[in-house]
């Protein structure tokens, strides 16, 4: 005889389940997540922030060919195993597009890669300087999936490392967003009064000011940089989840289970931790999911503004900056790509909103 769930947790992880939508999205978002946390690992070109530049071949379309000569470095590079695969390799070689080779004498001549059918630079380089003279071990073909961007730079790594910052700052920006949120509109609706009060007038202070600009203003202040977008966006997201806190706790807070932890002498702290917040959580958790989404298209915004991820660290917002011009040159996708990762994210994270609502509405 099969045991019929009864918890409210397990009801809502069956409804969660039965949406197709909600469960995809969820899938969709782990592996972004583990594109974006293994993204060197990833990503062909496996250099720091995948800045290797190679202007001859700029902006070309996907799937382009080239012969590319690897000069190797006589620099040691001592960075460490953990050091490389979170944070790319800091490479010294020098990569060179070719378009023809001969070898005479240990003696490797070619011919640099040049665009509009001109004829390159030819050039020599000695191989009795280096440990190995086999060719392979100098030249491979390699193939640019979805193209290179205006600098040269191949477009799929610079897609896959620009990931790492559009997911993350959803993290960040929320997990801020909660505590702070939960913190202030725990205060207003428990205690009510001259603090609900005091509470309110800055959440609508803060309210009556764009996101956009108050972002701007906050990133400003604390300068340019990663990390600086992370923390001005988390205290931008706060006000919602503290206006939804508050209002659930005013509801909730004259409740018998708490008339009853306060007759049982519990105090105030442990009654809003442990008896209030895991009963009012269904509608923050939504709403959290909906500050994902928020958090990216602001981030996106104000890198496309010049204020977000500075350069050469990838983002795609930075992307479609650098290359929206690019639509009515006749290469769209140098923008659409980024444009498209950033919809696909942003709706996946809309929907698996959209399916916890539903499944976490106990009245359906």
């Amino acid at each position: 005889m099969s045991k019929t769930p009864n918890s409210l947790k397990q009801l809502a992880l069956q409804k969660f389940k039965k949406n197709f939508w909600g469960v995809f999205s969820f899938y969709f978002i782990v592996l972004v997540g583990l594109v974006s946390i293994f993204a060197y690992v990833f990503a062909p070109d496996n250099s720091q922030y995948a800045n290797q530049m190679h202007l001859s071949i700029h902006s070309q379309s996907p799937g382009f060919k080239i012969k590319m000569l690897t000069i190797p470095s006589l620099v040691k590079n001592e960075q460490t195993v953990l050091d490389k695969l979170f944070f790319g390799i800091k490479n010294t070689d020098t990569e060179v597009p070719i378009s023809d080779y001969t070898i005479k004498n240990n003696y490797l001549n070619y011919t640099e890669y040049a665009t509009d059918g001109l004829k390159g630079v030819e050039k020599s380089l000695n191989l009795s300087k280096f440990s190995s003279t086999q060719v392979k071990d100098f030249i491979q073909e390699k193939t640019f999936v979805f193209g290179t961007d205006k600098y040269g730079r191949d477009l799929l790594s610079r897609v896959l490392v620009g990931a790492r910052i559009s997911f993350f700052i959803g993290f960040v920006a929320v997990f801020i967003s909660l505590v702070i949120g939960i913190l202030m509109g725990s205060l207003a609706g428990y205690f009510g009064g001259k603090v609900d009060a005091l509470i309110m007038w800055i959440i609508n202070v803060t309210w009556s000011i764009p996101t956009l600009l108050l972002v701007i203003a906050i990133t400003l202040a604390l300068g340019k940089g990663f990390w600086q977008v992370f923390i001005a966006v988390g205290l931008t997201m706060w006000v919602e989840v503290a206006r939804v806190v508050r209002g659930q706790i005013i509801s909730t807070k004259e409740m018998q289970y708490v008339t009853a932890a306060r007759a049982l002498g519990y105090n105030d702290f442990r009654i809003i931790t442990k008896h209030i917040l895991p009963n009012i959580m269904a509608p923050v958790i939504v709403i959290s999911a909906a500050n994902f989404a928020a958090a990216i298209l602001i981030e996106s915004g104000l890198s496309f503004l010049g204020i977000g991820a500075q350069p050469p660290m990838a983002s795609w917002g930075a992307m479609i900056k650098d290359h929206y011009n690019y639509i009515i040159l006749g290469k769209p996708y140098l923008a659409i790509i980024p444009g498209f990762c950033i919809m696909s994210l942003v709706m996946a994270f809309m929907l698996i909103g959209n399916a916890l609502r539903d499944a976490l509405d106990v009245k359906s």
